[in-house]
């Protein structure tokens, strides 16, 4: 791309490979002093895999180096599943991600999942704009993303912060990013880097009014970034839901074409679904995103549960009813949840 004069909105290619590759990450966050969970480096094998796994202690996780998305990991207590899930997981990052090579991590039973905002440009600056909290997921995948984390001793997110600073420093990485951890009993662990704008990142905008693109394009045309760290301050609170194509009970797929369509227009709606737009089967299932900002967290439920009331998706099935389901209970509105949630509180019915 340079060559042809072209200048990519993104990190350097050496960085986003570096982080890509979720070895290669951890490594680089341990050089840099960032927290990483215990674990080792790459598995050739199911019986090294197993002998690894005794030196690091169960429960652990099976994950692919160059996964995501949940794809390509596992919980395993023991052996036996242990080289079942190598296995399978090895078979699965092959075909999705074109690498088979896993990792083993040790497993926390119950966190919540928390991810810095970073922007950094080409002139050595760096800034965070706070936390979301993205403990609310299924299978991995975030359903309720919101900022800032209430529930969590102001210490620990202020930890957090710097330690995402301290990572984007190591890197020498420019534009948005974004540093994800796992946090349990008071300790924070690093998950991984996405070297990319997220899909959550209107939940930062609205609590801090910055437009987080506009920052991207500024620093790839080489400007320094219009904040200091100073500068950033929060305002109410935030949250979005990610509206999946699926059955709101079984969690199974719902592809059609939308026939009708209506979502409010005063909150923020990113989507590019219409009438008339066919939803298949073979790519990622969310069709729209719906964004709420208000003067603090129980407001901002209020707002996204009338939101969610006053929308109509048609033709296909959605989890908008899950989402209020979560929305409306008790653990959720009182901070005391984690990534277990829905496993502990919402069991999809089987067929």
């Amino acid at each position: 791309m340079h060559d042809n004069e072209i200048t990519f909105i993104g990190p350097s290619a050496l960085v986003i490979e570096k982080m890509g590759d979720k070895v290669s990450a951890r490594r680089t966050m341990e050089e840099a002093g960032v927290p990483v969970l215990p674990g080792n480096h790459y598995v050739s094998s199911a019986d090294e895999a197993v002998e690894l796994g005794a030196a690091i202690g169960y429960p652990l996780m099976v994950k692919a180096a160059a996964g995501g998305g949940g794809i390509g990991m596992e919980l395993v207590h023991n052996d036996e599943e242990l080289r079942k899930a190598f296995s399978s997981n090895q078979r699965r990052a092959s075909n999705y991600f074109g690498s088979g090579t896993l990792y083993l991590e040790k497993a926390l039973t119950a966190p919540r999942h928390i991810e810095v905002q970073v922007l950094s440009d080409t002139h050595g600056n760096h800034i965070h704009l706070g936390e979301r909290d993205c403990s609310i997921q299924r299978r991995h995948q975030k359903v309720i993303e919101e900022s800032p984390a209430e529930g969590l001793p102001e210490e620990t997110k202020e930890k957090m912060r710097a330690a995402a600073i301290k990572a984007v420093q190591a890197l020498n990485y420019e534009n948005a990013g974004t540093l994800e951890f796992l946090v349990e009993d008071g300790e924070f662990y690093f998950l991984e880097m996405n070297t990319r704008l997220q899909v959550e990142h209107p939940v930062t905008e609205l609590v801090t009014g910055i437009d987080i693109v506009r920052e991207q394009i500024r620093i790839a045309s080489g400007e320094k970034l219009s904040y200091e760290q100073s500068d950033v301050s929060f305002h109410g609170h935030s949250m979005e839901c990610r509206v999946y194509a699926e059955d709101p009970v079984t969690f199974f797929p719902s592809p059609g074409t939308i026939t009708t369509l209506h979502v409010p227009n005063d909150i923020r709606v990113d989507t590019a679904i219409e009438e008339g737009t066919e939803v298949t089967p073979f790519y990622d299932p969310m069709v729209a995103k719906m964004v709420v900002h208000g003067t603090d967290r129980e407001d901002a439920i209020k707002k996204l549960q009338n939101a969610i009331d006053n929308t109509v998706i048609e033709g296909i099935k959605t989890n908008l009813p899950f989402v209020q389901q979560v929305l409306s209970h008790e653990a959720f509105t009182s901070f005391n949840f984690t990534t277990n949630f829905v496993k502990e509180h919402i069991q999809p019915v089987s067929k």
